[in-house]
């Protein structure tokens, strides 16, 4: 099991930065591919990044190619937000999927291959 812990969510203006972090416990470490998620009201989630094991590999949906990143040690997972939009605004979610026996590099990027979810952080871009 993995408990996931998301903090660094808040309310910000467009422009701005905030940077995610999501704590793991429980069987947590480099077993696991680890990802972010946004659900915005009304929408489906979606995914937003992707890390792989190593840390070597990541993964960005278009959108947010070259404002946010996602980073990795061995026990968080942190998403960098900048130049944030108001359509950035969502409940942020992290996750994690159990890879050991993948690929080091491998990334996943449907919410279907995470099998651990955090509680969500709320994003709130004003205009």
């Amino acid at each position: 099991q993995v408990q996931l812990v998301e903090s660094g969510g808040g309310l910000v203006q467009a422009g701005g930065s905030l940077r995610l972090s999501c704590a793991a416990s429980g069987r947590a470490g480099r077993a696991y591919v680890m990802g972010w998620f946004r659900q915005a009201p009304g929408k489906a989630r979606e995914f937003v990044a992707g890390i792989s094991r190593n840390g070597i590999s990541t993964s960005y949906t278009d959108s947010v190619k070259g404002r946010f990143t996602i980073s990795r040690d061995n026990v968080k997972v942190y998403l960098q937000l900048n130049a944030l939009e108001p359509e950035d605004t969502a409940v942020y979610y992290c996750a994690a999927a159990d890879s050991a026996f993948v690929s080091a590099s491998v990334v996943f990027t449907t919410s279907g291959q995470y099998g651990y979810w955090g509680q969500g952080t709320q994003v709130t871009v004003s205009s």
